[in-house]
């Protein structure tokens, strides 16, 4: 862990495009620093690919992206954020660079113009003997069966280029001259006419330092290191010191001219050695805040050694969710997730509830991790063959390579997405024993293999940590998290499905945990990356409460909208009903469609991206069209949406709270200090209204205080809030949450310095998330359904510091030196179902 001299107490995550750009960011400061923000956490900043709306391609790592308001933003803008005595955290993105432009990348054009002697060669991950001492691209479109190359006849050369429709690629030098006098001494060839111009840049073609093939044999064929399976995303070894220091110039500018304060570094479990970058990182900028993108696994722990803050908080985003789900709800969730699905569930002996789901987990997510090592990753297991030649004789009866087939096991049996040799090595003995234990055939290739991959020095050992995470995230972040449906809000990046709930003893021994060992590292609830945002994922936890009413639910709606696929539709509607708006007015259909296409597509059980099932498509449009016009489907929707929208706000307000209150540093993605229900990539990308969010907070700092709706009844006779006014409250209490924890955090840091559990007495106690932070004090509703359903909080009451507290939502006194501390819950909920309380004197607790 590091010790920065200056540390934030809160983020706020913009997403920079060409159309949000540095300037934007500057005009939208003000509103920000009133919320109470004291950094901002600005996206990937270095020169994109053109129309990137996320800047994790980057093809210029010298200098900012003029489309994002290029260096003389960046520098008005780290001049009013430090004026305001705020500061900038910045995205870098080591692991890799974008070249679906070729021309557009420096770098990776003269790689293509001048192969291994190129000055760039040692910056990309590239496996030169494997292709023949040639880069293989995959452009070209689908061939023949009789020329599966046929694709390239389509070549041409234009002005000293290689043309592939829009694709353009360089010629090495005096390749086209070659190309043209061999075509030009070829009897029946004419230069100039079309079919001598096929066959010069055919000619061409051979001689280039690269190969173009077709685009469906990347993943058994390509010989460069991508960004998972991204083509267009190739891989750097910044493990080399120039290549280091190359692609940090820019980036360590910004820290050296006080630009930037501190880095947050994207996947580097991607890096051959993430410590030592981490340490060059350390030492090339003095020591600022430093934190990785790091996915932890329940349990797991970052190396102690590593010189960082923490990581991006999915860790915490994990806690926060399953405190809120109601284990009970498990039984008969898990009931139709195996009916559906065809797992059952069985009783544990020892009462263990997520037993049966556990066991599903673990042979769901070895089957879709296999899958990706034997499919769109096998040219990296082919790649990790090659460094153990002859390790293994081959099978002699079926021929089958053997050390391959270990490597791939290995692969799907590892636990985590990595380790960090020698830290970590248990997890490899962990894999190697259940590879061994599914596949006993494969015993001899992996006990020959284990100690050279436990060696970090092996090129085997080295590049196996860097492929078990891209197998990792494939086949479980995204295919398994589309496929098992459990409860959909479980299924979070960072998060193991199979655990449904955490109890609050665990809870609060995590967040002491981290109080303790990780006190600066982020804290998370929605990222550009989750699935679903906060405010969909809360929506979603409410179902855990009244499982069987949602069980009919979904049969209905799978009776109105077949799909033929019932854990996709499970998880389809689960989302559809976290994301429902609040005020009864339909989701966007396109917005549907979009995310149930890619939604199926990732699942991969109905249609694929490179293999679409055009009428089980066609299907998920239908659906998307029908859920949000009119009808029997639509009614039900609003029928079951309106059932959860008032303990949804309660949800969507006490995660709010938690997070922005609990041990580490809370960030705020874009647009979530009111409701604002997101669905995967690109839909968390949303543009955000910033001056509808000014209006609110400036509306509140005069003294607005939401108020929840009275009840009214509706055409069909039930009676319940009204949906616009209950919208208006979630969006006025989250605004009031958000600003006023921010600003207690910035303004009393003494107030967030320990962590303890407050003490709740009475028969609802299991209804409440109470701590302390040492002057701060957060009260959470939790399982309001449940909590109605008991006849409320009755004689429930938290135990109070004796002094009196105020309550910063609604500036309500309580407690006092002459009381026992005992309160009330029924009071301290009176308005709302949170309360966040500091010392009405401003000092830290007594």
């Amino acid at each position: 862990m590091t010790s920065p001299q200056n540390v934030p107490a809160s983020t706020y995550r913009l997403q920079l495009t060409a159309e949000f750009t540095l300037d934007s960011a500057r005009e939208v400061l003000p509103y920000l620093r009133d919320l109470g923000v004291d950094w901002l956490y600005l996206s990937p900043m270095l020169g994109a690919e053109e129309g990137s709306t996320h800047g994790y391609d980057v093809v210029d790592p010298t200098q900012v992206d003029d489309a994002r308001g290029g260096e003389t933003g960046l520098r008005e803008l780290a001049e009013a954020v430090h004026a305001a005595g705020g500061g900038i955290l910045a995205d870098i993105v080591p692991n890799h660079v974008g070249v679906a432009t070729p021309k557009d990348n420096t770098w990776w054009w003269d790689l293509l113009k001048h192969g291994r002697a190129s000055k760039y060669a040692m910056a990309f991950d590239i496996d030169w003997a494997a292709g023949d001492s040639r880069i293989w691209l995959p452009v070209l479109g689908d061939g023949t069966d009789e020329d599966p190359e046929a694709e390239l006849a389509r070549l041409r050369v234009v002005d000293g280029e290689l043309h592939y429709y829009e694709n353009v690629f360089p010629l090495a030098p005096g390749t086209e001259e070659a190309a043209r006098a061999a075509v030009g001494n070829n009897a029946g060839n004419t230069v100039g006419d079309e079919a001598g111009e096929e066959a010069v840049a055919r000619a061409a073609h051979d001689l280039q330092n690269y190969r173009l093939m077709p685009w469906r044999e990347a993943d058994e064929n390509l010989n460069y290191r991508r960004f998972f399976a991204v083509n267009s995303l190739a891989g750097v070894r910044v493990e080399i010191p120039r290549v280091f220091a190359e692609t940090h110039r820019e980036i360590l500018s910004w820290v050296r001219d006080g630009l930037v304060d501190g880095l947050r570094v994207d996947h580097p479990d991607g890096l051959a050695d993430p410590g030592g970058y981490f340490e060059n990182l350390r030492q090339a900028t003095g020591g600022i805040y430093l934190l990785g993108e790091k996915i932890l696994e329940p349990g797991e722990r970052l190396p102690a050694a590593w010189p960082m803050d923490g990581t991006t908080g999915y860790d915490a985003l994990g806690e926060v969710d399953r405190i809120l789900t109601d284990p009970a709800g498990a039984p008969e969730l898990d009931e139709v997730a195996g009916r559906l699905g065809g797992w059952g569930r069985t009783e544990d002996p020892a009462g263990e509830t997520d037993a049966a789901a556990e066991v599903v987990w673990a042979e769901m997510i070895h089957g879709t991790k296999r899958a990706v090592a034997d499919g769109m990753l096998r040219a990296e297991v082919e790649r990790l063959t090659r460094l153990v030649p002859g390790l293994v004789p081959d099978d002699e009866e079926t021929g089958e390579h053997l050390v391959h087939d270990a490597l791939a096991e290995l692969l799907a049996c590892f636990p985590v997405y990595r380790s960090y040799l020698p830290t970590g090595r248990h997890h490899l003995d962990d894999a190697a024993a259940d590879a061994v234990r599914r596949r006993p055939d494969l015993a001899e290739a992996v006990e020959a293999l284990l100690p050279l991959m436990a060696d970090p020095d092996h090129p085997v050992g080295e590049r196996f940590q860097q492929t078990s995470g891209m197998v990792m995230a494939k086949g479980v972040e995204d295919t398994a998290f589309y496929r098992y449906t459990r409860l959909a809000s479980l299924n979070e990046v960072g998060g193991d499905p199979s655990s449904f709930a955490l109890e609050l003893e665990r809870f609060h021994e995590l967040q002491g945990d981290r109080q303790a060992r990780m006190p600066r590292t982020m804290t998370t609830l929605s990222t550009h990356d989750t699935k679903r945002s906060e405010d969909v994922r809360a929506r979603i936890d409410v179902l855990s409460e009244i499982p069987g009413e949602w069980v009919r639910t979904l049969d209905r709606l799978r009776e109105l909208a077949p799909l033929g696929d019932g854990p996709f539709e499970k998880l389809l509607w689960e989302t559809i009903v976290g994301a429902w708006p609040v005020d009864g007015s339909p989701l966007q259909t396109q917005r549907l469609a979009d995310y149930a296409l890619k939604a199926a597509r990732e699942a991969a059980t109905r249609t694929t991206w490179t293999e679409q099932d055009e009428e089980f498509e066609a299907a998920l449009s239908d659906l998307a069209e029908r859920a949000t016009g009119t009808g029997a489907l639509r009614e039900e929707i609003q029928r079951i949406a309106d059932r959860i929208a008032v303990p949804g706000v309660t949800n969507q307000v006490a995660m709010k709270l938690i997070q922005l209150t609990m041990p580490g540093i809370p960030d705020v993605y874009q647009g979530t200090e009111v409701p604002f229900p997101t669905l995967v990539d690109p839909d968390n990308r949303r543009s955000v209204d910033f001056r509808e969010r000014a209006a609110l907070l400036a509306r509140l700092d005069d003294g607005w205080e939401p108020e929840f709706p009275a009840p009214a009844e509706s055409e069909d006779g039930s009676t319940g809030p009204d949906g616009a006014t209950l919208a208006e409250y979630a969006a006025g209490l989250k605004m009031l949450i958000t600003s006023r924890a921010l600003r207690a955090r910035r303004e009393h840091p003494e107030w967030f310095t320990r962590y303890e559990e407050l003490d709740v007495l009475g028969e609802a106690s299991d209804h409440v998330v109470a701590f302390t932070r040492g002057g701060c004090i957060t009260v959470a509703t939790r399982w309001p359904l449940g909590l109605e359903d008991e006849g409320g909080w009755g004689d429930a009451a938290v135990v109070l510091p004796r002094q009196t507290m105020v309550d910063l939502l609604t500036g309500r006194r309580f407690g006092g030196a002459f009381t026992d501390g005992a309160t009330r819950l029924a009071e301290v909920f009176e308005r709302h179902p949170v309360a966040l309380l500091v010392p009405e004197d401003g000092n830290t607790l007594r």
